[in-house]
C-alpha cells in the first residue's frame, strides 16, 4: 500500500510515537505514465467523493505563444528532454517540465497530465 502518510521510523532508526492509525485518506495512487497515442481518460475518485480526471494517452497539447499571447492546439510529435527521468524521452512519457516537440515547435509543458486531464504548453522555440 503506498502511503502519502510519514514514516514510522527516525533518521536515527528509532521509531517515532504513534499520532494515529493509519487511514484510507492516508492512501497514495501508483504512478500512471502519460503516453503518446490517441486520447484517452479515466475518471478516479478522490477525496471527499470528488473525482479527477486523468490523462492516459494524448497526442494534443495547448500552446501558448508567449509573443501573441494566443493559444492554440498542436500535434505532439516526440519528447524531446525530460528533466524527471532521462528513460522517459524513449519511452515518450510527458510529465510537467518535458520539452516536448510540436507542429508548432518546441514547448514546455507547464500542466500535470496526470492530475489535471489536459496538457498546457508554453513554446520555446517556434518553427
Amino acid at each position: 500500500m503506498l502511503s502519502q502518510f510519514r514514516s514510522n521510523r527516525k533518521r536515527t532508526g528509532g521509531l517515532y510515537n504513534k499520532i494515529s492509525k493509519k487511514k484510507k485518506t492516508h492512501i497514495g495512487r501508483d504512478f500512471l505514465p502519460m503516453k503518446l497515442a490517441e486520447e484517452k481518460r479515466t475518471k478516479l475518485r478522490s477525496h471527499g467523493g470528488n473525482s479527477k480526471a486523468t490523462l492516459i494517452c494524448s497526442n494534443v497539447v495547448n500552446v501558448l505563444d508567449p509573443a501573441t499571447n494566443a493559444v492554440k492546439k498542436a500535434k505532439i510529435i516526440t519528447v524531446k528532454e525530460n528533466a524527471a527521468n532521462p528513460h522517459f524521452v524513449r519511452m515518450n512519457i510527458v510529465t510537467k517540465g518535458a520539452v516536448i516537440e510540436t507542429d508548432a515547435g518546441l514547448a514546455k509543458v507547464t500542466s500535470r497530465p496526470g492530475q489535471h486531464g489536459t496538457i498546457n504548453a508554453v513554446l520555446v522555440k517556434q518553427k
